[in-house]
């Protein structure tokens, strides 16, 4: 009677233990086969948002792969390394689009991507993280509103800065209805990102 439990259990134990290996195979024969789709699908995505305040026909390099990581920036609004993506076009400097973050919107951070033209002027500017409240803050989405395209072609003497603030603290910039601290947020980071830039374009394009 030992001996035919014994039996049964080593026979159960050879089942579980192939159960075992094939799920751990399949696992892996999973992740590998998606992984090459997974990094494409999130390059795609990167190039969407790039493309959106940078047209392809304004560059001719690969701007997801000229790339130049910075230390954590004040002006940034980063506490880590960020990366900057770099668009040439003949090999001569055509802009850099900058991931920088608004520390203080209504429900904490708000990331930006913040393109720059060479000449120091705005390409645009697009949120693309926030946690800003439904139906107030989250008109700085460009799919909710067009208020972020009111960046558009400004530069840090466009306005000057007295003009870097919302209206409603005497600037040139529209708050949104029923929200003023989100919108202010983001003049204030867009100012200090055109900022970090006009400091730093040497070091950029270098």
């Amino acid at each position: 009677m030992i001996a035919v439990n014994r039996r049964q259990i080593l026979i159960s134990g050879a089942f579980l233990w192939l159960f075992a290996v094939a799920g751990t195979t399949l696992v892996a024969v999973t992740e590998f086969t998606t992984a090459a789709a997974i990094v494409e699908n999130e390059r795609q995505v990167l190039l969407r948002n790039l493309y959106a305040l940078l047209p392809p026909a304004r560059l001719d390099n690969d701007i997801a792969g000229d790339t130049l990581q910075l230390p954590a920036a004040a002006l940034l609004g980063t506490e880590l390394t960020t990366t900057a993506y770099r668009a040439r076009r003949q090999g001569e400097p055509v802009a850099v689009i900058f991931n920088s973050i608004a520390p203080d919107g209504y429900n904490g951070k708000i990331h930006l991507l913040v393109g720059v033209n060479v000449d120091g002027s705005l390409a645009g500017v697009r949120v693309i993280k926030h946690a800003e409240t439904p139906g107030l803050g989250d008109g700085i989405e460009i799919r909710k509103s067009p208020w972020i395209k009111g960046f558009d072609g400004r530069s840090l003497d466009n306005p000057d800065t007295a003009g870097w603030r919302v209206r409603r603290d005497g600037g040139e910039f529209d708050q949104l209805t029923g929200a003023t601290i989100t919108p202010r947020a983001i003049v204030a980071a867009v100012r200090k990102t055109l900022l970090y830039y006009r400091q730093n374009v040497d070091m950029i394009f270098k």
